[in-house]
């Protein structure tokens, strides 16, 4: 079985996040893409805006419908930081298979930063997003050598969708229609979440 795990912290999680997913299932030929949004984040010094549970329920009616795709809540549950290794350690247990971390390219820039990158590169290949202006031949120039035999490229096209794009204009009470699916959007509506903060 071919596994692609995509993990962030979805806050929220938008057209783009889909994109991405959807083109690593189908240029890799994935089973599955399995959405993991992140409990604490240990690169990152801010904390997620919105709950870990609802940015959970937010990923799962971002994916409804989706063939070969789910969300998983094993980073929220787990406690302390979320370590991707962790992850990819136990879904190899209950979950054996050939396994793909679907990244944008610039986790790939800090990808030696993160907790054990040997083990996960053990674990599973690097499916790395390329978007426009950014280019393999740009990347390729600061990435070391022994990492890139570890990437597949996974080519997108340009989008400037960002989820902290999407808070800031709620904040300003202004309208994200075309960048989240209409269940995501009426659940942020319903629950009043990213506004006046």
């Amino acid at each position: 079985m071919k596994i692609g795990i995509f993990g962030g912290t979805f806050d929220p999680p938008h057209l783009a996040h889909l994109e991405l997913a959807r083109s690593a299932r189908v240029h890799l030929e994935l089973d599955e893409v399995l959405w993991v949004p992140a409990g604490k984040n240990p690169l990152k010094t801010a904390r997620a805006v919105a709950s870990g549970k609802h940015r959970l329920r937010m990923t799962q009616l971002a994916i409804e419908g989706e063939p070969g795709m789910a969300a998983l809540d094993l980073e929220i549950t787990r406690d302390g930081p979320s370590y991707t290794v962790d992850t990819l350690n136990d879904l190899s247990v209950v979950m054996p298979g050939e396994y793909w971390l679907i990244l944008g390219a610039d986790s790939l820039r800090t990808f030696g930063q993160w907790k054990a990158p040997e083990r996960i590169l053990k674990l599973a290949r690097l499916a790395v997003a390329v978007r426009p202006p950014m280019t393999v031949h740009k990347l390729e120039a600061f990435v070391d050598a022994s990492l890139l035999s570890h990437v597949d490229w996974i080519p997108m096209e340009e989008s400037t969708i960002s989820s902290t794009e999407i808070r800031h204009t709620l904040e300003r009470g202004r309208p994200i229609d075309p960048w989240v699916n209409g269940n995501v959007l009426k659940y942020i509506s319903e629950h009043n979440l990213y506004r006046g903060r």
